[in-house]
């Protein structure tokens, strides 16, 4: 009997077929392992069911019976899949859609989430993490200014969740009620903080009686957000930073910047991202909306007047000593580290150039401030 190559209209096991086919022939299974050149005890087996199909096999039965060797293959599989009960199917597409909407490993292993392996109670712990009442329904939209290292794009799920984080560690902590007056005074005070490096662990302090929220949340595997503003409601602004650079510079800088989308109330209606600006990474070159733009600047002058920097550029390039760095951060009582960031953001020295100056900042305020990651979660100290 020839047998024509064809897919089972219906799944059942390839021993039955193998059977039929013998019969159908008039061979004994001895003699179909002669064909086979193999042991009669295989084709006792694959007929029971107790034996899989092999490539090799399935080359000899396709010899055998005329199918070709795929036939065989294509039957074992389908065979073997419908032998698999239960949803776990309907599992592994659930499980992988919120693996792709959340960085899921991550948040477990820093507690925002708690470990499981029942698959409706990670569904549901990822969504209440998020806010959203299901899986299929949209991703919040956060009202956001923040600084990020990648492009002006959407967001990606990793800092989707570290933004998420922010906002519940916020809506947590009290502050007094916000009001413009009491942020310029903040601003006033922070001023006069440029120049001591253990003067930043008042900085939490200081912003809490203005009435802004601040926080510590350390980034995430492949995200790169320096610090984030946001907005609970028009009248609570928040400030998180995620202290990714741990030198004086970048902490003043990036922190100043968000105090500039409070200033000027920004991110209230929209999202607006931005690049880094301090380290190896950065780029003044590319373009960056206006808001980005008029913050970066008022970061800058708050701590170098920009009229004092190009004057000392002048008179001392290109010979930029220690010393002279140092006189001149005396003489506008900041921190030499941020004459030092200043100078390598223009470009007039290398990244390498007088690096100790640029004083690690996170051991300090780590110790004050609302703090999660870096191995752990502090209480807010104001």
């Amino acid at each position: 009997m020839e047998m024509m190559e064809r897919t089972p209209a219906e799944v059942f096991s390839p021993g039955e077929l193998i059977k039929d086919e013998i019969e159908a022939r008039g061979w004994s299974q001895i003699e179909l392992a002669e064909v086979l050149g193999r042991p009669g005890r295989l084709v006792s087996e694959l007929i029971a069911g107790k034996r899989a199909i092999t490539p090799e096999t399935a080359k000899g039965l396709g010899q055998a019976f005329g199918t070709g060797a795929q036939f065989w293959l294509n039957l074992e599989s389908s065979y073997q899949l419908s032998k698999v009960t239960g949803d776990s199917s309907n599992a592994v597409a659930r499980r992988a859609k919120l693996y792709e909407m959340a960085p899921v490993k991550e948040m477990t292993r820093r507690s925002w989430i708690q470990p499981t392996d029942n698959i409706d109670v990670l569904e549901k712990s990822v969504c209440s993490f998020y806010g959203k009442p299901s899986l299929d329904a949209p991703m919040p939209q956060l009202a956001h200014a923040a600084r990020k290292a990648s492009s002006y794009e959407e967001l990606t799920a990793p800092e989707a969740a570290w933004l998420c984080r922010v906002r519940q560690l916020a809506e947590a902590m009290e502050v007094k009620t916000f009001s413009e007056m009491a942020f310029a005074s903040a601003l006033g005070q922070l001023r006069t903080m440029l120049r001591d490096t253990d003067a930043v662990r008042q900085v939490p302090a200081v912003l809490a009686r203005a009435g802004v929220r601040f926080l510590i949340v350390e980034t995430l595997p492949s995200t790169r957000i320096d610090g984030v503003c946001l907005w609970l409601n028009p009248d609570s602004p928040v400030i998180a930073l995620s202290l990714r650079y741990d030198r004086i510079d970048a902490f003043w800088h990036t922190l100043l910047h968000e105090c500039a989308h409070v200033k000027y109330k920004d991110g209230l209606t929209s999202d607006i991202v931005d690049f880094d600006l301090v380290g190896d990474e950065a780029d003044s070159s590319v373009a960056k909306p206006e808001a980005e733009l008029k913050a970066d600047e008022f970061a800058s002058g708050f701590s170098i007047p920009r009229s004092e920097l190009d004057g000392f550029i002048a008179r001392v390039r290109p010979l930029f000593s220690k010393t002279r760095i140092q006189a001149f951060a005396a003489k506008l009582n900041v921190h030499p580290g941020l004459v030092v960031g200043q100078l390598q953001h223009r470009k007039m020295i290398p990244f390498s150039h007088s690096r100790e100056m640029l004083a690690r900042i996170r051991p300090i305020l780590t110790e004050v401030a609302l703090t999660d990651g870096f191995g752990s979660i502090l209480s807010n100290a104001h």
